[in-house]
């Protein structure tokens, strides 16, 4: 991505000059690790859980029924709640980290909470590469999972606020590309350590998680805390200084002078959670809570946790579920590199609703073959429909990974006012964890129960979402965050009626879109 000038022009007609500099595209590199070895926990998982070696260790109970087919049927086999503890336990305790996280963002910085970060995901894959029983083992999870609440509060969030405007949505989204690229290295890592026969193998797909987990501590390290972070924390001639650097250019005067006055005003709000549920700021935060929870339903994360089992449980063979997960994986991390090209081009609205329509699609073709083709005591799945079955995983994660996954964590980022954005990001991992810690909990019984239904149960919340965001969701590309109240909101044939019952807020927020026009400080988390 060459360094390029261009100008970023509001509608009071003040210009600032950003360029994508080096420094900026390096430092998003560096931070956006932290999306890699949460991919890499998500993509793991699933693949030790379908080691031999492994369940023999840990869970005895499951191993006996994947030795002995007869035991139960190929949907219930891997139904058992400490194997997916294991999984979720993760998630649960990344939910609790959000609320420290919170905290660490804002009083010490963005920069010093991806280093604490860092040192819960080095410890955490200490103990799970040498866990000796399933305390360890879960112990070690936990503190990956407190890793993950305060890599996700921070690097999102870094990432936004030194990214120029223009640019936002591509530059945000290299956190997501970097969790598909960490689930994908997770799946390649888990086909090698598969066939390693001494029973150590899923020792090390557990302790390779210290390569990204070394890279975010050392990118951490290395980069300049965002000047947004520092001028918050009263250091302005610094967060002047690297305001000058990432900007590369001198003429940064006016979005100084802005990114000051932003932080004053936020500090009068002494409560941004109480005045997160004012009736003006209900557009952004129903968006934000609701795309937390429809990314969760679309059933990725089911995938994607436990891709190597699913693809067992149709009847492909231990090598030939790994392998196929690797493909799904590959596919996520292209299309995700297919949504920071479009994203700021087409917008997000078109992204969204062409997805519904793939996933849904998909979904209901593989319910429709499993239900014919995959029974209870089938050992086989025909080779020409296992290959139809991966193609239309694939063509479902692809649509996921240009649409909702990515931007389940991007519109909230650019949408909540600078008052409640701290407030808002929390609320949206929270709620991003707690629905993927409860799907990470229940989907193995669920696919116990339901069998191919779990498809047609996904694709229904997938009709669900795509009408939401049809009507709901108004497109945000290229708008300032400080712009959006007048130019989206105040706009929207729903939400502007949230708009006109508080005078006061409407002109405060329309001086902060004048004087904030074009303040690149804007917070969001996660992806995943």
């Amino acid at each position: 991505m060459p360094a390029g000038g261009f100008s970023s022009v509001t509608p009071a007609g003040v210009e600032f000059e950003a360029k994508i500099t080096p420094i900026v595209i390096i430092s998003c590199i560096m931070a956006a690790t932290g999306g890699l070895m949460f991919g890499y926990d998500v993509g793991v998982s699933g693949g030790v859980t379908s080691m031999p070696d492994f369940l023999k260790k840990f869970f005895p109970v499951v191993y006996r029924k994947t030795r002995n087919p007869g035991i139960d049927g190929n949907y219930c086999k891997y139904d058992n709640q400490g194997l997916q503890l294991f999984t979720s336990s993760l998630y649960l305790a990344g939910l609790t980290a959000t609320f420290f996280a919170s905290y660490t963002t804002r009083r010490l910085g963005r920069r010093l909470t991806m280093l604490i970060a860092g040192f819960f995901f080095i410890v955490g894959v200490v103990l799970n590469a040498a866990a000796q029983d399933l305390a360890m083992l879960i112990t070690g999870r936990i503190l990956l999972g407190c890793g993950v609440g305060f890599a996700n509060q921070a690097v999102p969030l870094f990432l936004s606020e030194i990214a120029p405007t223009r640019r936002r949505g591509g530059l945000n989204i290299l956190f997501q590309l970097n969790v598909t690229i960490g689930i994908l290295f997770a799946n390649l890592v888990n086909y090698g350590t598969a066939k390693i026969t001494g029973g150590w193998g899923w020792r090390l797909s557990l302790g390779l998680a210290g390569i990204p987990a070394l890279l975010l501590t050392v990118g951490a390290l290395l980069v300049v805390d965002s000047p947004n972070s520092l001028i918050e924390r009263g250091r302005l001639d610094e967060g002047k200084a690297v305001l000058r650097k990432i900007r590369g250019t001198d003429k940064i005067e006016p979005e100084f002078l802005e990114l000051v006055e932003a932080s004053r005003i936020a500090k009068e709000v002494k409560h941004p959670f109480r005045n997160l549920l004012k009736r003006r700021n209900r557009p952004q935060l129903v968006i934000a809570v609701a795309l937390q929870i429809f990314q969760q339903f679309t059933g990725i994360n089911a995938i994607m946790f436990y891709a190597p089992v699913l693809f067992n449980t149709l009847g492909f063979g231990n090598d030939a579920s790994l392998y196929s997960a690797v493909i799904t994986g590959a596919v996520n991390v292209l299309s995700t590199v297919v949504s920071i090209y479009s994203v700021d081009k087409v917008g997000r609205r078109v992204l969204l609703l062409e997805a519904g329509i793939q996933m849904f699609i998909s979904q209901v073709i593989i319910a429709i073959i499993l239900a014919f083709k995959v029974k209870d005591h089938s050992d086989d799945l025909h080779k020409g429909f296992a290959i139809l079955v991966v193609v239309l995983i694939c063509t479902f994660v692809s649509a996921f990974a240009w649409s909702w996954g990515p931007l389940g964590w991007l519109i909230p980022s650019e949408t909540f006012p600078l008052e409640t954005r701290s407030a808002g990001q929390s609320v949206t991992v929270c709620v991003n964890l707690l629905f993927t810690f409860v799907i990470a909990q229940a989907f193995l019984s669920m696919l116990c129960h339901f069998k191919y239904g779990i498809f047609l149960f996904f694709s229904g919340w997938v009709v669900i979402m795509s009408i939401f965001a049809l009507f709901l969701i108004p497109e945000t590309k290229n708008i300032p965050i400080e712009e959006m109240t007048e130019r989206v909101w105040k706009q929207h044939w729903f939400w502007k009626r949230f708009m006109d019952d508080d005078e006061v807020a409407a002109v405060t927020n329309g001086d902060i879109a004048k004087k904030n026009g074009h303040a690149n400080g804007f917070d969001p988390t996660s992806q995943l």
